[in-house]
């Protein structure tokens, strides 16, 4: 059984120590996606929003907000990330944007956190720019699709439902 790692010798949360730990090419990829009304979603593929064009904003928001995880998550270590990308596939027939968000380094932890936090805060920028037309549009499910590197080696799960 796995242990959480996230806990000192006295049962307390701290940030975990990787000092020790080797330095190997990491990466992550992550989803999310965003359904909503015809109207909001007519709006966004035509490029026709009233705040412009969204999905370049939540491409950026992503990014940023991939580089800044460890200032969102609590002990998260801050990370150098040396790749970092935001796609997004229009599902015209769900009315819904499919959102995937990668992030890459060479580290001593993980980019998980990282990818996840791209796909949500992009999904979360979408519905910013988009609440006006929609105030109900759904976001998710929004999860880790694989991994790579580290001492646990690779990891992928089931294959993506909407790509």
């Amino acid at each position: 059984m796995s242990q959480l790692t996230h806990l000192n010798q006295r049962g307390e949360a701290s940030m975990v120590d990787v000092t020790e730990k080797d330095i190997t090419d990491r990466s992550a990829l992550a989803e999310s996606s965003i359904c909503m009304s015809a109207e909001a979603f007519a709006l966004l593929s035509q490029g026709a929003h009233k705040k412009g064009d969204v999905l370049s904003v939540a491409r950026i928001a992503g990014i940023q907000a991939a580089k800044k995880t460890s200032d969102l998550i609590p002990l998260c270590h801050p990370l150098a990330l040396t790749k970092v990308a935001v796609d997004f596939e229009l599902q015209p027939e769900k009315h819904s944007v499919y959102i995937t968000a990668f992030c890459r380094l060479a580290g001593r932890t993980g980019v998980e956190m990282e990818a996840l936090t791209a796909a949500s805060v992009a999904a979360l920028t979408i519905y910013d720019m988009c609440k006006a037309v929609d105030p109900a549009m759904e976001i998710g499910p929004t999860r880790l699709l694989q991994k790579s590197g580290g001492k646990r080696g690779d990891w992928r799960g089931d294959a993506p439902e909407n790509s």
